[in-house]
């Protein structure tokens, strides 16, 4: 064994080469039953196990703390750390059989700074390490987002690769421009083989997630919540009602999309990050921006979508009230009474498609800032002109309005004025007996009774806005 590391250049201390011969000879007791390598001759194993493992430490300078991703039966980790005992070395492997293997060898040699991580190394796994080295079959890509939970900026991950990975070296480069580069590329070869080699490193220029749960932890409040009973969990349970809505005048955002934009366009309403994982608010999130870190039962009950993405808490800018006596300006301003949140936040997001310039509440609508109301809005409720309106019953007469029911005047040959007010009537019961009269309506066939109100009132909008950009 030696002579043939010496041949490739390893040269081992006699306490090394008796450590890497008890390491050989458990490999091949256990091997039969465990399955945990095919190379059965004995220079075949020393030349492409044991000195193929230990190479890249003559290649490279390695980092320490070292994570041997999928290590198998321990290669390259144990090798390397036999070959430099200097380095801390973590060894990452999921499947049982091997695991046990590990801790058998782990006791016999008694290496010291070594760990075992027994289950999936996932993007979500944030023991920090400041390199990677891997010998796996799996794609660089995939093996990049694997780490990015436990990489250490400025950490390096190293794959040990065959000569032909051209297509998954410049995957990863065009998948990860900005959060890992590419910085060697080495070619070499077992000596005295025809084995052909390719050692590919690329280092982590992004902050690991526990680094960005760190500095996120000292920029921002945080506070852990784990109780039922706490004044913070109360509080945001209330919101998921209209009524906790309007009592505390804040509101939960749910969904990853609307909370990015959210912070985005709204940052000075935005008061709270809510998790039930580490996950910590973004980069460009204010630093006034608390961060409250739930239980997972805690999280999961204010995550009425299942969404598992963080919840954002904002404050609900003031809405200003529609004095009827002040009419419509010039286009249309759409009269909501729908008690459905869903439907309210459907009807917001049509009417900004379609370029309503005012969207009054009357006083029988849910809350815009119900949380089905601005998912179903696709956060358009939080950009919305919304002003508060009197209750349907209370509007005077004489207002230019437009009346929506399933029956009435055909709205297709109606000709819009150039400001009114459209009006559709509740889910349900519709609008008052004594406006149906004056009620347009969406032609359908007779098969089905109505049209979903607000599906009806979206067809008006687009009526509306095709006559009126033909006037424009």
């Amino acid at each position: 064994m030696a002579v043939l590391l010496e041949r490739c250049g390893i040269g081992l201390s006699e306490q090394q080469l008796a450590q890497l011969w008890s390491y050989h000879k458990l490999l091949r007791r256990y091997n039969p039953q465990l399955n945990l390598t095919r190379i059965h001759n004995f220079a075949n194993m020393v030349l492409k196990l044991y000195a193929d493992a230990i190479l890249p430490g003559k290649l490279l300078d390695l980092p320490s703390p070292l994570m041997d991703l999928g290590t198998g039966p321990g290669m390259p980790g144990i090798l390397l750390k036999i070959a430099f005992p200097h380095l801390k070395v973590v060894l990452a492997e999921s499947r049982k059989n091997r695991v046990e293997f590990l801790k058998t060898v782990l006791e016999a040699l008694n290496l010291k700074d070594v760990s075992l991580i027994d289950k999936a190394v996932t993007p979500a796994f944030q023991t920090p390490v400041a390199g990677v080295i891997t010998r796996a079959v799996e794609h660089i890509e995939t093996t990049l987002e694997r780490v990015q939970g436990c990489l250490s900026a400025g950490g390096l991950a190293v794959f040990m690769k065959g000569p032909a990975c051209d297509a998954e070296i410049d995957a990863a480069v065009a998948r990860f421009c900005g959060e890992y580069s590419l910085v060697q590329d080495i070619p070499y070869q077992i000596p005295h083989t025809p084995h052909a080699r390719r050692l590919v490193v690329f280092c982590h220029d992004a902050p690991a997630a526990w680094e960005k749960r760190a500095m996120a932890m000292t920029r921002h409040p945080f506070r852990s919540v784990e109780s039922e009973q706490n004044p913070v969990y109360k509080d945001l349970k209330k919101l998921l009602t209209g009524r906790g809505i309007r009592k505390h005048q804040k509101a939960l955002v749910s969904g990853s999309k609307i909370v990015k934009e959210a912070i985005a366009s709204a940052s000075d309403h935005c008061e709270a990050w809510i998790t039930g994982d580490d996950q910590p608010p973004p980069l460009n999130a204010p630093d006034h921006l608390a961060w409250y870190r739930l239980s997972r039962g805690l999280f999961k009950s204010l995550d009425v979508f299942g969404t598992a993405a963080p919840l954002l808490l904002v404050r609900v800018p003031p809405m200003p009230v529609w004095n009827p006596h002040d009419g419509f300006p010039e286009g249309c301003s759409l009269l909501l009474p729908f008690q459905d949140p869903e439907n309210v936040g459907s009807m917001i997001r049509s009417a900004v498609a379609f370029g309503v310039n005012r969207i009054i509440l009357l006083a029988e609508s849910a809350h815009p800032y119900h949380p089905k109301s601005l998912r179903a809005s696709g956060g358009a409720a939080l950009c919305a002109p919304l002003s508060q309106g009197p209750s349907l019953k209370d509007l005077p007469e004489g207002l230019p309005i437009i009346f929506l029911s399933p029956k009435g005047q055909d709205i297709s040959k109606f000709v819009f004025p150039r400001a009114f007010g459209l009006l559709p009537g509740m889910e349900g019961p519709g609008l008052p007996d004594h406006l149906r009269p004056r009620a347009l309506s969406i032609p359908i066939r007779p098969k089905v009774e109505s049209l979903n109100a607000a599906t009806a009132t979206a067809i008006a909008l687009y009526l509306w806005s095709c006559n009126f950009l033909q006037k424009s």
